[in-house]
């Protein structure tokens, strides 16, 4: 049986034990590590997270209460104490400061926008637009892949403009809940999706839909500004005095040079696409309208280049541009107009009445409505999007 000096001595490595598994775990269940994502562990994390100064202070008093045993028993204790100490010190130092989601990525210092006349990015990188009252701003995947987040101001209007290479997410939000306006920082992830906590409620909250899903806010939802994904010259054709983003100097090193996740060349297990249809990484176009939700198949729209379809009650159509990475989604005025597409542009009708519409939506006779439409990898788009169907439904799509 242990006497008082050994029972402390156990208590100090008990302590030292707790401690290194809670930093473990306070991160494993947020971030993309081997099984972490495949489960339901949300509540734990948060849970966990919320508990992270009671639970390391716990681990400190115990490992207090069984130190002087420690210091007073023989060279081999001791040298084993040190040891432990080494060791839970280089796991806490790894899991908060090396492999944090906001260690890892960190947002952009300054955002420096140019207009097209000193624009350094290459035109045939994507980029994520937004278009609010006359003004337009583009943000290159290839810089807001790695930020994940960053704060701008459009029209006097301020945005939170988000990105997710392993869900190909891009998400532009307003961050006013209750009328105030919420600071945000990356704190990892779940079901692949980045997720966001705010300042001033710890709340986290999720960059697919902009809803808070743990915290005191759980439930609150951040308004979405509509946004594209197109090529930047297809952006700079449509808005030629758009202003884009450059990237901060300061994270060059950071920045994807190569073009493979923006093409879908990419193999990577977290972020390469599936070229097939309907797999986890395969591209799909997500719209939910009505109550209802629906994905269309990449590589469908690919083929036919243009797809009208109603979702809900809401007629729609989705176009594909000529560099087959543009896409743009808008409002149908009436179920019974069919459209076209001629080059880079959507036409209704034939012959002398037809209609043609460029990919702003606008036309000789009037303006189409856009809609929120996002390509996202198809597992993103089910697990945030549990009811959606499928179109085409093919037999290998109801597998």
């Amino acid at each position: 049986m242990l006497n008082r000096v050994g029972f402390a001595r156990l208590v100090f490595f008990l302590g030292a034990a707790l401690l290194a598994l809670f930093e473990v775990a306070n991160v494993y269940f947020i971030m993309p590590l081997p099984g972490s994502q495949r489960t339901r562990s949300l509540e734990l994390a948060y849970a966990l997270y919320s508990a992270r100064w009671s639970i390391r202070a716990a681990a400190a008093v115990l490992m207090l209460v069984g130190a002087w045993p420690v210091l007073r028993a023989g060279n081999r204790t001791r040298i084993a104490a040190a040891i432990t100490l080494l060791v839970v010190s280089g796991v806490s130092y790894a899991f908060n400061f090396r492999m944090a989601a906001d260690a890892m990525f960190l947002p952009p210092k300054t955002v420096r926008m140019e207009p097209a006349s000193r624009n350094s990015v290459a035109l045939d990188r994507l980029v994520v637009g937004v278009e609010q009252n006359g003004e337009a701003r583009a943000y290159p995947l290839q810089f807001i892949g790695y930020h994940h987040q960053l704060r701008d101001t459009i029209a006097n209007t301020e945005v939170l403009v988000s990105y997710c290479t392993v869900c190909r997410t891009g998400r532009v939000f307003r961050p006013v809940v209750k009328g105030e306006v919420m600071q945000f920082r990356l704190v990892g992830m779940d079901h692949f999706n980045a997720m966001l906590e705010d300042v001033r409620t710890g709340s986290w909250w999720r960059q697919a839909n902009g809803q808070a899903v743990a915290g005191p806010l759980m439930g609150a939802i951040m308004a979405e500004v509509p946004s594209r994904q197109v090529s930047l010259k297809q952006w700079l054709a449509l808005y030629p005095n758009s202003l884009v983003f450059q990237g901060d100097s300061a994270f060059t090193a950071e920045y994807t040079k190569d073009y493979a996740f923006e093409r879908g060349t990419s193999r990577k297990k977290l972020t390469g696409t599936d070229t097939a249809s309907w797999r986890e990484k395969s591209w799909v176009v997500g719209v939910s309208l009505g109550g209802v939700s629906r994905a269309y198949d990449w590589n469908h729209l690919e083929r036919e280049r243009v797809i009208n379809d109603v979702v809900g009650k809401t007629p729609i159509v989705i176009a594909l541009a000529s560099d087959s990475v543009s896409f743009f989604a808008f409002e149908r005025p009436d179920a019974s107009i069919m459209f076209t597409i001629d080059g880079d542009s959507l036409v209704a009708g034939a012959g002398a009445t037809a209609k043609r519409y460029a990919f702003n939506g606008k036309g000789t006779d009037g303006a189409l409505m856009p809609i929120i439409a996002s390509q996202e990898f198809w597992h993103s788009w089910q697990t945030f999007q549990p009811t959606t169907d499928q179109f085409p439904r093919t037999q290998q799509a109801a597998k």
